[in-house]
């Protein structure tokens, strides 16, 4: 399919305490639409949040795209980026320690919903000036808020 529709997916993850209430966000821009995603979970960590924020941009395509995937979290991005995903499992989802690797079923299911897409992951400086970095916090932080106190 060589005309793929570029789409750029936005996310964060956020939590109370670590582990606590935590919330994620995405925010699909495709051309001049937009669509903002989030949801939460009362009992989560923050790298759980930063993945799922990631798995529901993907999801929510509904055609192979190519996707320009930014998130501040540096263990998401790297972990695509610096080819941890391939160590890990090469190494049976154990870490280069011998540790199991955390948050193995969100990295399987990151794996296949990225499988389906040609996805660039970009890393951004978090609470900085991007406007859709700066949403997908309050939006975050927000879903958080419904399962428990900030």
């Amino acid at each position: 399919m060589p005309n793929k529709p570029c789409v750029a997916i936005y996310t964060d993850g956020a939590c109370s305490g670590n582990p606590g209430p935590g919330g994620w966000a995405a925010i699909l821009v495709y051309g001049k639409h937009e669509k903002e995603l989030s949801g939460g979970e009362p009992l989560t960590t923050n790298n759980r949040m930063e993945l799922t924020a990631a798995v529901q941009g993907l999801k929510a395509l509904n055609t192979p795209c190519r996707v320009r995937l930014f998130s501040d979290s540096a263990y998401l991005v790297n972990a695509f980026n610096r080819g941890w995903l391939k160590k890990w499992q090469k190494n049976g989802w154990k870490t280069s320690k011998k540790a199991p690797v955390e948050n193995q079923d969100l990295w399987i299911e990151l794996l296949n919903m990225s499988a389906r897409h040609e996805v660039e992951w970009i890393w951004i400086k978090g609470h900085a000036e991007d406007e859709y970095n700066q949403r997908c916090d309050r939006l975050a932080v927000e879903a958080a808020k419904a399962f428990g106190p900030a």
